[in-house]
């Protein structure tokens, strides 16, 4: 090392600020511990400036040019060096903004969530960013010494951590207690409400530490593609088989609608036209082989034990299937063919 730089390190030592690589960062630890009487503090407008001994914070200055001296600052008093002669102080200093800070990205996996409308279990992601502000320094600057994390990266690191588990609890919780079905969830219909349940659910874990996250920002939650498509089909499921009145109906009417769709396609009509016809065949004659069923049961003999009460008919009027089948073709579960087909047989009815 030159003399030149052994001077320009020396001029260094007599001013203390936040580096300027530093700038965008909530906390920075200046490197220094012995700090010699008369250094030149500079404090940002948006940041303070904390003074801490053995993990406990001793004073703090605010924003502006301080000259380090016990003589006009007294707590500094207790930072003097006897062995120096009253010439340096031992202290560490942290600079810590108080300013909002936007776009801190966060991410990961939340695991298997349950689907309350299917019961299918789907691999979950989260990924975001959110906004976060410092209310007060000094809890914030002893909890972190007191974990180890004085660096803004540790700090960070930890900080995504807690927001993760919080929105993965909270999202877990909400489609139980809500029963929010999860292709909802991943289109963003409840982005609102799983924004303010996050940030309230987070609030007891920060508080402790003088921090607050102010808002969520360009959040979503996901699951892959594969999954999507399944879970679309289930759901889909599930929604012609309450048309139908009830799973076995259904099932027997897919297989009858298997049976027209073959016929369609020897018959070389109209593909989409004949699908949408079977699937209305099917669903009629489900409903016809249930009442059959119930038409050849043997008459009781008034002796005879009596038998397990068979299933409730579909009482459902056409005009109120109508509406059903309609709520089904806007939420984009029928196909238009399949409502088309579906409506014609109904409009029969009335």
């Amino acid at each position: 090392m030159g003399l030149f730089d052994s001077i320009k390190g020396e001029a260094k030592r007599n001013f203390i600020a936040r580096a300027d690589e530093a700038k965008g960062e909530i906390i920075y630890k200046y490197p220094e511990k012995n700090i010699r009487m008369l250094t030149q503090l500079t404090v940002d407008a948006d940041e303070i400036a904390l003074f801490v001994k053995d993990g406990k914070v001793e004073g703090k200055l605010g924003p502006g040019r301080h000259t380090l001296d016990s003589k006009n600052i007294p707590f500094l008093s207790r930072l003097l060096e006897g062995f120096t002669g009253g010439n340096m102080f031992m202290t560490e200093v942290f600079f810590v903004s108080t300013r909002e800070h936007p776009g801190v990205k966060f991410g990961g996996p939340i695991g298997d969530v349950r689907d309350p409308e299917t019961g299918l279990g789907i691999g979950t992601m989260v990924y975001g960013d959110f906004s976060i502000r410092v209310t007060e320094a000094e809890k914030l600057v002893v909890g972190l010494v007191g974990m180890g994390r004085s660096s803004n990266e540790d700090f960070l690191g930890w900080f995504k951590s807690q927001v993760l588990k919080v929105t993965k609890d909270r999202i877990a919780e909400l489609l139980v207690k809500k029963r929010w079905p999860l292709l909802d969830v991943t289109s963003g219909a409840y982005t609102e409400e799983i924004e303010t349940e996050v940030i309230a659910g987070i609030k007891p874990h920060v508080d402790t530490y003088g921090l607050t996250v102010v808002r969520l920002g360009n959040f979503h939650i996901s699951i892959k593609e594969e999954d999507e498509a399944t879970l679309k089909k289930f759901s889909k499921d599930v929604a012609y088989s309450r048309v139908a009145g009830g799973f076995q109906q259904y099932a027997q009417g897919q297989a009858m609608l298997g049976a027209a769709e073959g016929m369609a396609k020897g018959g070389g009509g109209s593909d989409g036209a004949m699908a949408g016809m079977g699937m209305g065949m099917g669903m009629g004659m489900a409903q016809m082989f249930m009442n059959n069923q119930q038409q050849q049961r043997p008459a009781q003999s008034p002796q005879a034990a009596p038998e397990a009460p068979a299933a409730a008919a579909d009482t459902r009027s056409p005009a109120q299937r109508l509406k059903e089948i309609k709520e089904l073709f806007d939420a984009g579960v029928l196909s238009e063919d399949e409502y088309k087909a579906k409506r014609a047989e109904l409009m029969k009815l009335l």
